[in-house]
């Protein structure tokens, strides 16, 4: 099973710097992104998105709220076909030292076991570069968007993603003509 690992803020919905997303309804996706999943679920990819949510850990906004806003969001990518399969976050703070907490690739790593993931086949796609070094260090190929944070990311050293693009529709097309076919 192939799989795209997906950021959330600032990498599907709009991440507004020191803000934290905390309402559904302030939420606001990131214009030709459920359709461009859609056309990765249409190629058989499995969708996950992976996030650090920071903002529960430091107290701005509960695990409800967060559960909440990454229902909305699969809402509305299943309404353009693009179905993700499971969403995971780690909701504790930089400091808390948490083991599942992005660059760590735990979070991944319990989705590949779960989903016999074939983590060769499979890319992870992000703002940042910790988004870039959980790819590398899951074993999957990474792409560096400039959405976000990525146009402040892009300037740092750290781990090179295997390729950077403009946005997200940019990135799956990347993938799609960079997939492993079976």
């Amino acid at each position: 099973m192939k799989a795209v690992f997906l950021d959330r803020d600032g990498t599907l919905i709009h991440d507004r710097p020191g803000h934290y997303l905390s309402r559904p309804e302030d939420m606001r996706v990131y214009k030709g992104a459920p359709e461009a999943l859609a056309k990765l679920s249409a190629r058989g990819f499995k969708l996950f998105i992976v996030s650090n949510q920071s903002g529960i850990g430091r107290g701005y906004f509960s695990r409800a709220a967060a559960v909440r806003i990454n229902r909305r969001l699969e809402k509305i990518l299943a309404a353009a076909g693009a179905e993700i399969t499971e969403t995971a976050f780690c909701p504790h703070s930089p400091q808390d030292g948490c083991p599942c907490r992005k660059p760590s690739p735990e979070m991944g790593k319990r989705l590949v076991k779960k989903y016999k993931i074939d983590v060769a086949a499979s890319f992870m796609v992000g703002d940042k570069l910790i988004d870039a070094e959980f790819g590398k260090r899951l074993g999957v190929r990474t792409v560096m968007l400039g959405t976000g944070h990525g146009a402040s990311q892009a300037a740092k050293s750290g781990v090179k993603p295997d390729h950077r693009a403009r946005n997200i529709i940019s990135a799956v097309n990347w993938i799609l003509k960079n997939e492993i076919q079976d």
